[in-house]
């Protein structure tokens, strides 16, 4: 049976070599998962022991995830069905449908008068709530809690659906773009050629042609071979990456765009921020908490001669762009918009591209501002916008 399942991992991609096939025999063989009370194994014991020994990089986690629940059909992939069903799940059934006359009726409040509520409210309230307007619940119509519907308040806990938070209550895990994103189509690497600035460089490791037959003709008929450096790709480029929240409905074009620019570019470094940039970036999203590196840092680390690509939907509250304090993960001390007029500002050459459809950024105020602050260089992530958006850096 798990000669299939060998093979299915390598149908995946996965580097997967016999020999770690083997130890994970031999680990079964030696008893590391434990056999139940009917002889078979834990699935999820199964689970960890096959990604401890048959994945060695982080980034092949979901990879893994999927063939594994391929092949084992998901029945039992990390699921104790014997357990109660959630009483929040159920609760969750319950959330209210508001008409828009009832959406138009609820009351907006401003930040500061926000963040003084929920610091009342966090001091009154004694237990739970649902389907209320004032306390911090589930499925009603109060600017906290989740589940509901408000214009703008603070989302703790729970799943967004409206988009409409200011700030989110919770430690939220995001995962890295794969860069090995296998791409459908070659027009985005032809794209992006438009930045190519080649220049000679290295050890003389190519042919002149031409010079070898002007040498070989002056020289008699004498074979006389002249050798160049090889031509290489020598623009820069910095590249900054939004990732989590409404981010995840663009996973598959953004990979599709940073493979290709990762095999088109042979100078590029890359960092990942949500929704706006602020006082640190980091590279690893299972890391981001341990591995900062400060903007400043950045900015000072490389030469005004990288372009500078964002890649995001700029799509959030207004406060995470203009309030310090604004991010929904932690209280930044100054506001988005400073962050981004600084990098801006040190790296001239620069543009936002947006994998959000152009027909709606005019009905989202974050995207206007975005638009704002970048001086209008907006481009979608469609063909034509990244030839734009490259002819604008190649300049």
């Amino acid at each position: 049976m798990l000669i299939d399942f060998f093979y299915t991992l390598r149908a995946a991609k996965l580097p997967v070599s016999v020999k770690e096939f083997l130890v994970l025999l031999q680990a079964l063989k030696s008893g590391v998962v434990g056999p139940l009370s009917d002889g078979a194994w834990s699935m999820e014991d199964f689970y960890h022991l096959a990604r401890t020994v048959l994945v060695k990089d982080e980034k092949h986690y979901d990879k893994f995830d999927k063939a594994f629940a391929a092949y084992f059909h998901g029945v039992e992939l990390l699921a104790d069905f014997t357990r109660e069903i959630p009483a929040d799940w159920l609760r969750k059934m319950l959330e209210r449908e508001l008409t828009p006359e009832q959406k138009a009726a609820i009351q907006k409040m401003g930040w500061d008068e926000l963040m003084e509520t929920l610091k009342k409210r966090l001091e009154e309230q004694k237990e739970r709530h649902e389907g209320g307007s004032k306390w911090i619940g589930t499925g009603g119509t109060s600017p906290f809690g989740h589940g509901g519907t408000n214009p703008q308040g603070i989302r703790i806990g729970g799943a967004g659906r409206n988009r409409s938070a200011v700030k989110v209550w919770e430690q939220r895990a995001y995962r890295d773009y794969d860069d090995t994103q296998e791409l459908g189509t070659r027009n985005i690497k032809v794209a992006l050629r438009r930045l190519r600035k080649f220049a000679r460089e290295g050890n003389e490791l190519e042919l002149d042609l031409p010079d070898t037959i002007r040498s070989t003709a002056a020289n008699a008929g004498w074979l006389d071979i002249k050798m160049v450096p090889e031509r290489h790709n020598n623009v820069k480029v910095l590249l900054l990456m939004d990732v989590g929240g409404t981010m995840d409905e663009h996973i598959q074009r953004v990979e599709e765009l940073f493979s290709a620019v990762k095999a088109e570019l042979k100078h590029l470094e890359f960092y990942y921020f949500h929704n706006c940039v602020y006082d640190y970036l980091w590279k690893n999203n299972r890391r981001r908490f341990a591995e900062k590196f400060p903007t400043w840092d950045i900015i000072r680390k490389y030469n005004k001669d990288y372009k500078l690509i964002f890649v995001g939907d700029a799509t959030m509250s207004p406060y995470e762009i203009l309030q310090p304090g604004g991010s929904v993960e932690y209280n930044n001390e100054e506001p988005g918009a400073e962050w981004l007029q600084r990098l801006t500002h040190a790296f001239p050459r620069f543009a936002w591209i947006n994998p959000e459809p152009p027909g709606v950024w005019q009905y989202r105020q974050s995207i206007a501002i975005i638009q704002q602050l970048m001086g209008q260089r907006m481009f979608p992530l469609t063909l034509k916008g990244l030839e734009e958006a490259m002819r604008l850096l190649s300049k």
